[in-house]
């Protein structure tokens, strides 16, 4: 459940502009998952939110994109193993499936990982194309995936 959770905030800080941590709490609720002010900025902490400025003046929680420490390393390495479900390669582009409202997360997940060779990712609701700069570098992260959720 905690895995799940912290799945769905990742996604909701990325999809909107979140500024408090009531809001939060408000939102996961509503999608079902029982949670407290307190729960949540436990969460906050864990994945190492951070506050950045809008162009308003105002703040919104966004993921922190700098270097990814081991314990931080080990929750991405975690969706990802909880979404996957299948992938396969496209010459150079990586088609990953995950389970489905997952792969937005996962595409997260595996931008902050930083996989050698990945330009980027863009995900749907269960499939993750990501652009590896070339066919070797893309089997080599496949090879990489599998090692990681085993």
């Amino acid at each position: 459940m905690k895995t799940d959770r912290h799945a769905r905030i990742i996604e909701l800080v990325t999809e909107r502009n979140i500024e408090k941590q009531e809001e939060l709490v408000d939102l996961l609720n509503q999608e079902g998952f029982r949670v407290t002010q307190a729960t949540v900025s436990r969460d906050i902490r864990e994945l190492k939110l951070v506050k950045v400025s809008l162009k308003n003046g105002r703040q919104k929680y966004a993921i922190n994109n700098t270097a990814v420490d081991d314990a931080y390393a080990e929750k991405y390495i975690r969706i990802i193993r909880d979404a996957f479900v299948s992938m396969d390669c496209a010459q150079n582009i990586l088609v990953i499936k995950t389970v489905s409202g997952m792969a937005m997360a996962a595409a997260m997940a595996f931008d902050a990982l930083s996989f050698p060779g990945c330009v980027g990712c863009v995900a749907g609701d269960d499939t993750i194309m990501a652009a590896i700069k070339t066919v070797d570098e893309a089997h080599k992260v496949m090879q990489l995936i599998k090692e990681l959720i085993q």
